[in-house]
């Protein structure tokens, strides 16, 4: 069974699609807190309909609380310290983590997936922090996308420059706030805002771990 973890999800309605396709897909979805809604949420037990109650969830009220009940403390401190190894031919003895950005190197599509491993995907507004990226780099891996300069015909209106803010909060200011059409907050400190809903997202790299790993059905 693969594991599909949340880190601090904001948007309830993303949080309830990854649950509905965790359940289809037998996967153990975590959510790390601080959660952005609560789980009696509207919108999350809307997007999830009747399949939240057959979901395999488990809550935590921290990262750290989340390493801990899930014995992952010596898997990361072996990632954080291991030289680069060809993941093809390592040993198996450990759940692999998969950390899922946009500012990684590899694609998803060349890990190597595992039962039992974890892919990992950050809040909707911030992704990861840089200082988990930065700890497991060698563990990190993104989903292709096309080039804000191909992609975004109003690329301009998220263009705005930092310092147009005349020191203002960033995250108050009102097209700072705005949300593409796919619920994504825009980051203007990052250079690509072109991004996947992190529903869609958790969707493609599951599946792909599935088929590696012997999904039934899954050459039929």
């Amino acid at each position: 069974m693969l594991n599909l973890v949340l880190v601090e999800p904001e948007i309830p309605a993303n949080t309830g699609n990854i649950g509905r396709t965790c359940v289809v897909s037998g996967t153990h979805l975590h959510l790390v807190g601080p959660l952005g809604f609560s789980l009696d949420n509207k919108s999350l037990k809307r997007a999830g309909m009747a399949y939240w109650q057959s979901l395999n969830v488990s809550v935590y009220d921290s990262w750290d609380q989340f390493v801990e009940k899930n014995a992952l403390i010596q898997t990361l401190d072996a990632s954080a310290t291991e030289a680069p190894h060809d993941a093809a031919a390592s040993a198996v003895s450990t759940p692999h983590l998969h950390f899922l950005t946009k500012k990684a190197k590899k694609t998803y599509t060349q890990a190597v997936y595992h039962d039992g491993d974890y892919l990992i995907f950050g809040k909707e507004s911030l992704g990861l922090s840089e200082e988990l990226l930065a700890k497991h780099a060698d563990e990190c891996e993104r989903i292709p996308m096309l080039q804000d300069s191909t992609s975004l015909v109003n690329k301009d209106i998220w263009s705005r420059k930092h310092d147009e803010l005349d020191g203002e909060d960033q995250y108050s200011h009102p097209v700072l706030l705005q949300q593409d059409i796919c619920g994504n907050f825009i980051d203007p400190n990052e250079f690509s805002v072109s991004a996947l809903n992190v529903s869609n997202a958790a969707a493609i790299v599951l599946y792909e771990a599935l088929r590696q790993i012997g999904f039934p059905r899954m050459d039929v």
